[in-house]
């Protein structure tokens, strides 16, 4: 048996768990136990599907049904690193919110389902990294979505339920973007299979490619939220748990952004709407890091920090070379590392300061050194400092635009450098305002965060009652110590995303190896439709 014959595992590992773990709804210490088992194995099963795909791209026919009237799963190098990345990210996350319920005394209620949406969410987005047709990425995109919704809304208070509908009403949009644009290509080709697109779409008039090929990236622009796309996420991710909007964070827009290279590369290749991509990439990093530049609550800096680092992912996308492609798979797989970890660390700094809020916060790093800590390297590695892995993505970058030459990528080239020294000036004011001044010199400051010692000895236990009406802990104080459940799962991201960087030259060979094959095609095309269908 091929080791690629073990893709559907990675689809199918997470939906049997969710089903478990809704069956022990009411048992929470088993569900935890169940959801990461199940997540571990799935690791597991992709680590071995990314070690065997430098050998080749591979094709599983479920079914037994030949492409391209079957449903064929795809593992090539970009897919592969995908699922391992992913899956690696969403198990920290749950680590870190198991810690954080189990600390809470958070089992009961509607956090119980949690587990089950949240491995449902991982299944949806292993869908679409392995899809090999366009429904059935549709398909994983609404698997991932419907959990997504279950999950920004949990605990049901107001700035959830206002954040979750308009998510909802954008997601929608999106979808049926997707799906018309779905039903236009098949009734131009007779065919939804990539591969067989990829073929087929050569025969079609080229203004119809050009609406389908426009109709696609619009869809895929709001998921992975590119500007003028971008307007939905800052409101949204913030008022979501603290694991919630890690997960969602690292992954789901990245999603978006997986699918617009496989159009571009795929079904879509060469350079007929990349200036439009260029325009795009360079008005994505720029309004999104002048956007984190004026806020002053944490989560709402860094998902605007989050939509302008998507513009370097559609910079290198834009590039359309080997070089610049090769680059922005790694920026991805950087990217999602350590944007979830920095949410991770935001969530670690609301328990402990008692908000996010800037103006409220000082003295962090003193009051909790493995906080500052924590946050200062995911910060740097953001900001692209040398030697962290988002230093030799940018570079990467960079020297794909200067290799290509042109008026317009010279200017992308400088809206790179620019937007990447605005992050680190605002990773500098949130590290000057939250951790390194005196808590009595904040604009606003905490109370309680002011009365709070250096050593933390004020609070002794992460909560206290404060009434008995509930018969549980009807309060918590807003200042906590933090638990070692959802440290060391922070820890242990910053870790992989510092790993990155000592692993840059094997990744490197890896990203370069995937662009090649995917801007080459043929062996994405005859591993699904057999040796020859290429013309």
């Amino acid at each position: 048996m091929n080791v690629a014959d073990l893709a559907p595992l990675a689809v199918i590992l997470p939906f049997l768990g969710a089903a478990v773990a809704f069956m022990l709804i009411r048992h929470s210490r088993s569900q935890r136990t169940v959801s990461i088992s199940t997540l571990t194995g799935t690791l597991l099963i992709e680590v071995l599907l990314l070690l065997n795909a430098p050998n080749g791209t591979h094709a599983v026919r479920v079914g037994g049904w030949d492409a391209p009237f079957g449903i064929t799963l795809v593992v090539d190098q970009f897919s592969a690193l995908m699922l391992v990345v992913s899956s690696a990210v969403s198990l920290a996350v749950l680590v870190y919110a198991t810690g954080q319920g189990t600390t809470d005394g958070d089992e009961d209620g509607p956090v119980s389902i949690f587990h089950p949406t949240y491995l449902i969410l991982v299944a949806g987005v292993s869908s679409a990294f392995l899809a090999g047709d366009l429904f059935n990425l549709y398909v994983g995109f609404e698997i991932l979505l419907t959990a997504s919704y279950v999950l920004m809304t949990l605990g049901g208070t107001t700035p959830r339920i206002r954040a979750g509908v308009t998510y909802v009403v954008v997601s929608v949009v999106s979808s049926m973007l997707f799906l018309i644009a779905i039903a236009m290509i098949y009734g131009a080709t007779g065919t939804v299979n990539m591969a067989d697109l990829a073929v087929k779409l050569e025969d079609v008039d080229p203004a119809t490619q050009l609406v389908l090929h426009l109709m696609l990236l619009v869809a895929f622009g709001i998921k992975a939220a590119v500007f003028p796309l971008s307007f939905w996420l800052p409101d949204s991710y913030p008022t979501a748990p603290a694991p919630v909007t890690a997960v969602f964070a690292g992954l789901l827009t990245k999603v978006g952004v997986y699918a617009m290279v496989r159009v571009e590369t795929l079904l879509f290749p060469g350079d007929r709407i990349n200036t439009l991509l260029m325009v795009v990439a360079l008005l994505t990093m720029l309004v999104g890091i002048l956007g984190a530049l004026a806020q002053s609550d944490i989560k709402r800096l860094l998902s605007f920090t989050l939509v302008s680092h998507i513009g370097y992912m559609i910079f290198g996308l834009a590039i359309s070379t080997r070089l610049g492609l090769g680059a922005a798979v790694y920026y991805v797989a950087h990217h999602i590392t350590v944007q979830t970890s920095l949410f991770l660390v935001t969530g670690l700094v609301e328990r402990r300061g008692g908000t996010a809020n800037m103006d409220r916060l000082g003295g962090l790093a003193k009051l909790s050194p493995i906080l500052g800590v924590l946050f200062f390297l995911p910060a740097m590695n953001l900001a692209g400092i040398p030697p962290f892995s988002g230093f030799l993505g940018k570079l990467g970058l960079i020297q794909a635009g200067v290799e290509l030459g042109t008026p317009l990528a010279y200017i992308l080239v400088a809206g790179g450098i620019l937007t990447s020294l605005l992050t680190l000036l605002v990773m500098a004011r949130v590290w000057n305002r939250a951790f390194w001044r005196r808590p009595k010199d904040a604009t606003h400051p905490d109370p309680i965060l002011l009365a709070t010692k250096e050593d933390g000895s004020r609070l002794r236990t992460s909560r206290h009652v404060v009434g008995k009406a509930s018969g549980r802990f009807a309060g918590r104080s807003p200042v906590q110590l933090l638990p070692r459940t959802m440290v060391w799962p922070t820890a242990g991201l910053v870790g992989l995303g510092l790993a990155l960087t000592l692993l840059a030259g094997p990744l490197f060979t890896l990203s370069d190896s995937a662009a090649q094959e995917m801007l080459d095609r043929t062996p994405y095309i005859d591993a699904v439709l057999g040796t020859g269908a290429t013309r």
